[in-house]
């Protein structure tokens, strides 16, 4: 059974793939496809989601693009780059997210909406980010977030 958060993900990613298609109307996108969420705190988690990948989607696909570096942008699939922008969304800006979790739920959709190659694509891509964020220091993660991530090796000068 999917879980909720699993069902609020492909929702987002059917606005967003609505508004790709259609250049505006936003609004009108999520009030029609977000209807059915009658839980405040899941429909606040499908808009903040959307609205993030939205106003941050230039530095997304730069993200993306510096990753896929040998493979023109507009060979990826649009939902494959759509899953992409909500995984690094999640990664960079949900701190309480988990970033196994995100990364396994965006590959799991992807299952159900893309081509056969596409979890294993996604999967190379939110990885690698993952790392760079790791490695900058630019993971920005509290509270469940933690979960799953290793501590930091300590010198062994210390």
């Amino acid at each position: 059974m999917k879980t909720n958060r699993r069902i609020l993900r492909e929702k987002v990613l059917q606005v967003l793939y609505a508004y790709e298609l259609n250049g505006d109307g936003l609004t009108i996108l999520m009030n029609g496809i977000l209807a059915d969420v009658t839980n405040q705190a899941d429909l606040e988690f499908a808009k903040q989601l959307v609205n993030k990948v939205v106003a941050n989607k230039k530095s997304l696909e730069q993200e993306i693009h510096t990753k896929v570096a040998n493979w023109e942008m507009d060979r990826i699939a649009l939902i494959d780059k759509l899953l992409l922008q909500i995984g690094i969304t999640e990664l960079m800006y949900f701190p309480e997210i988990p970033p196994k979790v995100s990364i396994n739920e965006v590959i799991e959709i992807a299952k159900d909406y893309s081509t056969s190659n596409s979890g294993k694509f996604i999967n190379g891509i939110l990885d690698a980010i993952l790392s760079e964020l790791k490695e900058s220091g630019n993971l920005n993660k509290s509270g469940r977030g933690l979960i799953g991530e290793s501590l930091p090796k300590k010198n062994s000068q210390d």
